[in-house]
C-alpha cells in the first residue's frame, strides 16, 4: 500500500478511513454438561493425570496405575550401584543430622527424645515408597514440634499426665495424616495457597524466635520455667528465675552454640562444605556427652537427657484415642500441624525440584506425607515431613533417589537398636542449642525486605503474623495473618480496578491515561476498562463507581465547554467471568446510559462473558452490531463516522 505526504502527516485519519471493522463471534456452543466437566477437570485434575493411559494396551495401563501410586516402581528397576554410591554418603550424612534433630525436636514437643528417633525411621521408609520428590528427607521438624506440644500443652501436662499426652500426640498425628492425604486424594491442594509467602515468612521469623526463647530454659539451666509461648510470659520466666541460672550450663551452651552457629555460616558461605554444618549437630552430641561423662558434670548443675530405652518402635495403634473430651482438640491440633508441615514439605520438594529440573506432582506429596503420618501415628512416632534443612543436605550430599531415605532409616534402627546407651549422658543444653542453630535460618530478612519494596499490604501481613506469633501464640498468630490475606483477596474482588483509557497519538492503542502520560481523551468518548471478573460482590461498587466516571467526565465537559458525552465504551478483555448480578449491571447500565443520552458499548467481552450476555438479551438491547466491537480502536472508528455522519444530516 503506498502512503502519501498526507497519510504521513496524520496517521489517524489513515486509520479511521482504511480501519476494518471485525464482527464479535459468539463462542461456539457448548453443553452445561460439558463446561460442568471442563470446570471440575480445571479445579481439581489441572495436572490432567490419566492423559498417560490415552491409547495404552490393558497391561500398560496396569503398570502405568502401579508407577502412579508407588513411584519407586518409576525409578526402582532402573536402579544401579552407581546412584547407590552417591544415595548411602548422602543418606549417613543426613543420619548424623537426622538422630541429634530428633531427640531435640521430641523435646520441643514434650515428648520423649525416643519418640524423635522413632519419627526418623518409619515415616522415611514409607516415604521413599510413595513420595514422588527425589531430594526430600523426612522427619521431625521445628515448626510442627512446637505447634504440636503448645497446642496440647494447654489442655494436658506433660509432666504430670505423661500417658495421656502421649496418647493425644499420636491421636494428632493420625488426624494430621488423615487431612493431608485426604487433599491430595480430593484433590484440594489449592487450599493450602492461602498461606502466602509473606505469611509463611511473618510466621516462620515468629515461630523461629518462639522456639529459640523455649530454649533459654535448657540454655540457662532453669527448672522451673513458663508453660505458656509467649515473648513476655517466656522473657518474664526467665528473669524471675535468674537464682536457678547455671553458670556451667551457660558456658557450654554458649560455646556448642557458637561452634555451630560456625558450622552453618560456613557451610552457607561454600556450599561443597554442606558436611560441615550437617555433621555438627552430631559432633556436638558426642563431645557434649564425653565432656559430661569424664566430668560428671551432672552433679555440677547440667541436667543429662538420662537413660532411653533400646529397640524398634512400638506399636501405637492401641493408643489413638477417637473418643473423649480431648478429640477436638486433637482434630483441631491436626489440622494446624498437619496444614503446616504439608506446606513446608511440598514447598522444600519444589524447590529442589526445580534446581534439578524434574517435576514434584502436589496431589501425591500429599497423599505420601499424609499416609506417612497415619502409619507414623500407630508405630509411635509424632507429625513428619519434609524438612528444609535436613533435605537442602541431602541435596547437596548428592542423593539420587530417595534411597538416601532408606539409608537414613536404616542407620537410625542402628542407632535404636544398639546405640542408645550411648545417649544417656547428653546433656539437654547441646538439644537447645542445636535447635536454636537450626530455627535461625528461618529468619529471612532479605524476602521481608523484598515483600517491603515490592508490596507495603503483604508487608503488614507478614507483620501480623509476625507479632501474633510472638505475643498471642503459635496458631493465633497464623491465623489472624491468613484472615488478613483473604480480606485482601475479598477487597480485590469487591473492589476491582477500573480506568479510564486514552488513546496514544498516532497508533490504535489505547492505554490508561494515568499510566501513558502522552496517551488523549477522545471528545465524546469515555473509555473505562474493567480490570476483574463481575460478580454479585462486585456488581454495586462498579455500577457506582462508572456512573462517578460519567458524572465526573460530564462536569468536566462543562467546565470546558467541550462537546457532550456520546458514548461510554467498557473495555472487557480483562473480564474472564460474569454471573447474573454482573449481567443484571450491564442492563441497569445500559438504561441508566440512554437516560443520559448516551449509548453503551462493550468491547471484546470474553467467551463465558460474551454467551451468558447473549443468552440474556432476548430483545437485542446490548448486543446489536453498533453495540459490540472486538477492539477500542475499532469502536471509536465507527462511533466516530457515525457521530459524522449525524452531523452531516443535521446540516443539510
Amino acid at each position: 500500500m503506498e502512503l502519501n505526504a498526507t497519510t504521513m502527516q496524520h496517521p489517524q485519519t489513515c486509520l479511521e478511513i482504511t480501519m476494518e471493522v471485525h464482527q464479535v463471534v459468539p463462542p461456539p456452543h457448548k453443553s452445561t454438561i460439558h463446561k460442568l466437566k471442563s470446570r471440575l477437570k480445571e479445579t481439581f485434575f489441572p495436572d490432567d493425570p490419566l492423559r498417560q493411559f490415552k491409547g495404552q494396551p490393558t497391561r500398560k495401563k496396569w503398570i502405568l496405575a502401579a508407577q502412579y501410586i508407588f513411584p519407586i516402581l518409576q525409578w526402582g528397576p532402573n536402579y544401579s550401584f552407581k546412584l547407590f554410591k552417591s544415595d548411602i554418603v548422602a543418606g549417613l550424612t543426613i543420619a548424623s543430622l537426622a538422630i541429634p534433630q530428633g531427640i531435640s525436636y521430641a523435646k520441643l514437643a514434650s515428648l520423649q527424645p525416643i519418640v524423635g528417633l522413632y519419627s526418623s525411621f518409619v515415616p522415611p521408609l514409607v516415604y521413599a515408597v510413595l513420595g514422588s520428590s527425589r531430594d526430600l528427607a523426612v522427619g521431625p521438624v521445628s515448626i510442627a514440634s512446637l505447634i504440636l506440644g503448645s497446642m496440647l500443652r494447654q489442655e494436658v501436662s506433660p509432666a504430670n499426665d505423661p500417658v495421656l499426652f502421649l496418647q493425644l500426640a499420636f491421636t494428632t498425628t493420625f488426624f494430621a495424616g488423615f487431612f493431608q492425604a485426604s487433599l491430595g486424594f480430593l484433590r484440594l491442594g489449592f487450599i493450602i495457597d492461602f498461606l502466602s509467602k509473606a505469611t509463611l515468612i511473618g510466621f516462620m521469623a515468629g515461630a523461629a524466635i518462639i522456639v529459640s526463647l523455649q530454649q533459654l530454659k535448657s540454655l540457662l539451666g532453669i527448672t522451673h520455667f513458663t508453660k505458656q509461648m509467649g515473648l513476655v510470659p517466656v522473657l518474664s520466666s526467665v528473669f524471675h528465675n535468674t537464682k536457678e541460672w547455671s553458670w556451667q550450663t551457660i558456658l557450654m551452651g554458649f560455646c556448642f552454640l557458637v561452634f555451630l552457629l560456625v558450622a552453618r555460616h560456613v557451610s552457607m558461605r561454600r556450599p561443597n562444605l554442606f558436611w560441615i554444618s550437617a555433621g555438627a549437630p552430631l559432633v556436638s552430641v558426642i563431645l557434649s556427652t564425653l565432656v559430661v561423662f569424664a566430668f560428671k558434670a551432672e552433679h555440677h548443675g547440667i541436667s543429662i537427657i538420662g537413660k532411653l530405652q533400646q529397640g524398634l518402635n512400638p506399636p501405637s495403634w492401641n493408643m489413638l484415642q477417637f473418643h473423649g473430651s480431648h478429640l477436638g482438640l486433637s482434630i483441631k491440633a491436626g489440622l494446624v500441624t498437619g496444614i503446616i508441615s504439608l506446606t513446608e514439605g511440598i514447598a522444600v520438594g519444589r524447590t529442589f525440584a526445580a534446581l534439578k529440573n524434574y517435576k514434584v506432582d502436589g496431589n501425591k506429596e500429599m497423599m505420601a506425607i499424609g499416609l506417612m503420618n497415619m502409619v507414623g501415628s500407630s508405630t509411635s512416632c509424632y507429625v513428619t515431613t519434609g524438612a528444609f534443612s535436613r533435605s537442602a543436605v541431602n541435596h547437596n550430599a548428592g542423593a539420587k533417589t530417595a534411597v538416601s531415605n532408606i539409608v537414613m532409616s536404616i542407620t537410625v534402627m542402628v542407632t535404636l537398636l544398639f546405640l542408645m546407651p550411648l545417649f544417656q549422658y547428653t546433656p539437654n543444653v547441646v538439644l537447645g542449642a542445636i535447635i536454636v542453630s537450626a530455627v535461625v535460618g528461618l529468619i529471612d530478612i532479605p524476602a521481608a525486605y523484598q515483600i517491603w519494596k515490592i508490596d507495603k499490604f503483604d508487608f503488614i501481613v507478614m507483620l501480623c503474623a509476625f507479632f501474633g506469633v510472638i505475643f498471642i501464640s503459635v496458631q493465633d498468630g497464623l491465623a489472624i495473618a491468613v484472615g488478613i490475606s483473604i480480606f485482601k483477596i475479598l477487597l480485590q474482588i469487591t473492589r476491582p480496578k477500573t480506568v479510564m483509557l486514552g488513546n496514544i497519538p498516532g497508533t490504535d492503542i489505547y492505554r490508561n491515561l494515568h499510566h501513558y502520560k502522552e496517551s488523549m481523551k477522545i471528545p465524546g468518548f469515555l473509555i473505562l476498562s474493567v480490570e476483574a471478573p463481575i460478580n454479585f460482590a462486585n456488581s454495586t461498587y462498579l455500577n457506582e463507581r462508572i456512573l462517578r466516571w460519567v458524572e465526573d467526565y460530564e462536569a468536566e465537559e462543562d467546565l470546558k465547554k467541550q462537546s457532550s458525552l456520546r458514548f461510554v465504551i467498557l473495555e472487557m478483555s480483562a473480564v474472564s467471568a460474569i454471573d447474573t448480578s454482573g449481567v443484571s449491571l450491564i442492563k441497569e447500565l445500559k438504561k441508566a446510559m440512554e437516560k443520559k443520552g448516551v449509548e453503551l458499548v462493550l468491547v471484546n467481552p470474553l467467551g463465558e462473558v460474551m454467551e451468558k450476555l447473549q443468552k440474556s438479551d432476548e430483545a437485542g438491547d446490548f448486543m446489536g452490531p453498533d453495540s459490540l466491537f472486538l477492539t477500542v480502536g475499532e469502536a471509536v472508528t465507527t462511533l466516530s463516522s457515525t457521530i459524522k455522519g449525524q452531523s452531516s444530516n443535521h446540516v443539510v
